[in-house]
């Protein structure tokens, strides 16, 4: 089968709806009613069985599927798609009981016990062949079942125990450093270990980084994070392989967590095994901007899909409770969230759980039912936004273009923020976000790309730290610009190779000729430290004794002691230009960059002119269809210019459309 004949549409119409169902929590007449009220919602699509393995083998070889049974007979009654996990998400106590060998490690030796979730150690052989052998019950017993729509592999992969330092997980790295390096040689001189004695004279003499008296191998610590995403992957590819061996037909995908709490899954690495993109997303409460963030992980939920419609697996519907303050949602939030996530290229809109839960870690976490039943304003949210998403149904199978990429690299996330750095106070999403946020507050669609995409055809890049970058992902950032794209590209980028050497002859390494300048030396900046810049606009964190050499000075220091020395550069690259961010600027300072920026390449809006606050993206049918997206987040009526059928309340837009204080419209224009 190929990967075509596995994919959407999932056996669901339209936009997918609903969320993880955890039945096993409730007795058979609250299963009775929640299929009813799945119904009145308009749910086609519930996530089964995620954490069900000792519900399902209560001891070794003995399995009780009949309550399984009922519940996917009762949802498929109710025309109710299933997304159903392979079961393998938590080890039975039996399980951890009879081979303890499985429990993950820490760096320091502390072992992670039964009690909680995910306690096993992905690179075990034991656990691996447990959890495969489930899986081929489950595929076995439901492969054929009707209401089955797409596989669930595991749960949130890498998202508790991202890194597992057990005599398993030493033996599986250095498996990976056998085949990545071929010989020790090779790995000593990749890991420079003539610094501080450490050179290797075998392979059974590595260890994974863990615990040691001062700062451990900067390239170990990148090895084995890279290490740690593979092996989390090649967990993936197992499981995913006993199911593809019974149901070819039927796609399989997993929840990625991206940058709501794992940031050491490498998830454009794991694209090309997903049949369906997958996402779990969620608010932060104590950021007012929190719009912005999730816009931000859509996407990039779209561009590790490669610009292919994306499930949200997971959101909330109000509050979570995993938070030190958990903020319930506002007015219009909800389903604000839910459609900003469509228009930005989802196909499916889910959410943890249906029903909440009476007890347990997460019974304070919010669902679609609440614990106050159907007499609140949650569950007619609930019902409002099945309501919307049945209306947008035209809306599936179109996609988001964009003419500005935004480049993001999370080896690179790893290796600028360990320690032995000039700075500790540089956070990689920071940067990033810094100027995500401008973009987004200019109404600019970006694409979320890594640098090992195709970047022709780009207008702009946006390069933020891309501390390590290997030649052909430097070149390709090249390439960009001298095809005639406008690249920028801040700081702290470009510095190391893949294996976390320095560059050497000047920063910022391998952007140094195509950026037209050479710093000598990094000045990174005290907590309190606040320079200016000659346009008034002031910058912290970072500077540096930067050189020009082609490029010209767009803003020079008007203080410090780099005072008159370039702090942001432009120069020609073939028909093209790159621009280089030597600091930090505040909010006026990335705006001026970006304004001249957009206006070089000319990038404009999906809509002009919209105040702060209000986003407009659009998607693409293959049929020329085009389908625009306005949220507006404000307290305020916006009107915007359009022409076409709005889909959510059905009224023809002749010329300017109203769009309500913290509401949604979607036009397909004409």
């Amino acid at each position: 089968m190929t990967t075509e004949n596995r994919a959407w549409p999932l056996r669901t119409a339209g936009i997918a709806y609903g969320g993880d169902y955890n039945p096993e929590q409730w007795p058979v007449d609250v299963q009775l009613e929640d299929v009813e009220l799945m119904r009145e919602a308009g749910v086609g699509l519930v996530s089964v069985a995620i954490f069900s393995w000792a519900q399902l083998e209560p001891r070794e070889g003995e399995f009780d599927f009949g309550w399984l049974d009922a519940v996917l007979d009762r949802l498929h009654a109710a025309g109710i798609g299933v997304a159903l996990a392979t079961a393998t998400a938590s080890p039975p106590p039996w399980l951890t009981r009879k081979h303890p060998e499985i429990l993950p490690e820490l760096a320091d030796g502390t072992v992670l016990h039964q009690g909680s979730r995910q306690s096993y150690a992905v690179s075990s052989p034991v656990f691996r062949d447990y959890a495969c052998r489930m899986t081929r019950r489950m595929a076995e017993r439901y492969g054929d079942h009707p209401a089955l729509a797409v596989w669930h592999v595991d749960n949130e992969l890498g998202c508790h125990v991202p890194h597992d330092f057990s005599d398993a997980s030493a033996e599986a790295f250095r498996g990976w450093l056998r085949s990545r390096y071929g010989t020790v040689q090779a790995l000593n001189t990749a890991w420079a270990t003539a610094f501080w004695a450490q050179r290797y004279d075998s392979f059974e003499e590595i260890l994974p980084p863990r615990a040691a008296p001062t700062f451990v191998n900067p390239t170990q610590q990148l090895d084995f994070a890279r290490f740690s995403s593979d092996e989390q992957l090649v967990h993936y590819r197992a499981l995913r392989d006993v199911l593809r061996e019974i149901t070819p037909h039927v796609p399989t995908t997993t929840n990625f967590m991206m940058t709501t709490a794992n940031k050491w899954v490498d998830y454009f690495s794991w694209s090309g095994d997903m049949d369906v993109v997958a996402n779990d997303h969620y608010l932060v409460s104590r950021d007012p901007e929190a719009h912005i963030g999730l816009a931000f992980s859509a996407d990039l939920s779209r561009g590790v899909a490669g610009g292919a419609p994306w499930m949200l697996m997971e959101h909330s519907t109000s509050a979570v409770n995993w938070q030190p303050r958990n903020g319930s949602k506002r007015t219009g939030q909800m389903v604000r969230n839910s459609l900003t996530h469509v228009a930005r290229g989802a196909d499916a809109v889910m959410f943890f759980q249906w029903r909440q839960s009476a007890a347990g870690a997460e019974k304070y976490h919010s669902a679609m039912l609440p614990h106050a039943g159907r007499d609140s304003d949650v569950w007619r949210n609930t019902v409002e936004l099945g309501r919307r998403l049945r209306a947008l149904a035209p809306v599936r199978g179109s996609r988001v273009t964009a003419e500005i990429a935004l480049v993001f690299d999370y080896p690179s996330w790893w290796a600028s923020e360990m320690e032995g750095h000039p700075t500790q106070a540089l956070g990689y999403l920071d940067e990033v976000m810094r100027w995500y946020r401008a973009l987004w507050l200019r109404g600019i669609t970006v694409d979320i790309v890594s640098p090992k995409a195709d970047l022709a055809g780009y207008r702009a890049l946006v390069v933020p730290t891309l501390y390590t970058v290997d030649d052909q992902d430097a070149a390709r950032v090249a390439e960009a610009a001298h095809a005639g794209a406008s690249v920028l590209i801040t700081f702290f980028s470009g510095i190391v190779d893949e294996h976390d050497h320095v560059r050497l002859g000047g920063y910022p390494g391998a952007f140094r000729e195509l950026l037209g300048v050479r710093s000598e030396e990094f000045h990174p900046l005290q907590e309190d430290e606040v320079l200016t810049l000659d346009d008034g606009t002031r910058a912290d964190l970072w500077s540096e004794k930067t050189h020009l050499e082609g490029a010209e000075a767009v803003r020079t220091w008007a203080d410090g002691p780099l005072a008159g020395l370039p702090a942001v550069t432009r120069n020609s690259a073939g028909r093209g230009h790159a621009w280089y961010v030597a600091t930090r600027p505040d909010d006026d300072g990335v705006a001026g960059v970006v304004d001249a920026l957009l206006a070089e390449a000319g990038v404009t809006p999906a809509v002009a002119g919209l105040p702060q606050g209000v986003e407009a993206v659009r998607r693409h049918g293959d049929d020329g269809s085009s389908f625009l997206f306005v949220i507006n987040h404000t307290t305020h009526d916006v009107d915007v210019p359009a022409l076409g059928r709005e889909l959510l309340r059905g009224q023809d837009v002749s010329a300017l459309l109203t769009v309500p204080a913290l509401e949604t419209a979607v036009v397909v224009e004409r």
